[in-house]
């Protein structure tokens, strides 16, 4: 067992942070954290990804549509999928599961 203390939580230290807080062979698992007003420059990833969101609210756009977010909700992005979060109304902290590990660009 490992306990993943600080997973989740907001992050100032820039407009847009991601941590990792684990790496095994078949997922990572980290905490991104944009700032209220900030831009998602996201590039799409090779990794399937789900996110958490933990605070904050914005808008999660794809391009099969847009969803208003905030706390508990999760979605689920398939690998090599555009998306992005806009009109980031309150400053946001998503929990980041990828599977396989995140590869970076």
């Amino acid at each position: 067992m490992q306990k993943l203390s600080g997973a989740g939580v907001f992050h100032k230290a820039e407009p847009n942070h991601f941590a990792e807080h684990l790496r095994t062979e078949s997922l990572s698992v980290g905490t991104y954290s944009l700032l209220a007003g900030a831009v998602d420059d996201q590039a799409p990833h090779h990794e399937d990804e789900i996110y958490v969101v933990t605070t904050g609210r914005a808008t999660f756009v794809t391009p099969s549509g847009s969803e208003q977010v905030g706390p508990g909700d999760v979605l689920f992005v398939p690998a090599e999928e555009e998306h992005r979060f806009v009109d980031i109304t309150e400053d946001l902290a998503l929990l980041v599961f990828f599977a396989p590990p995140y590869s970076g660009r």
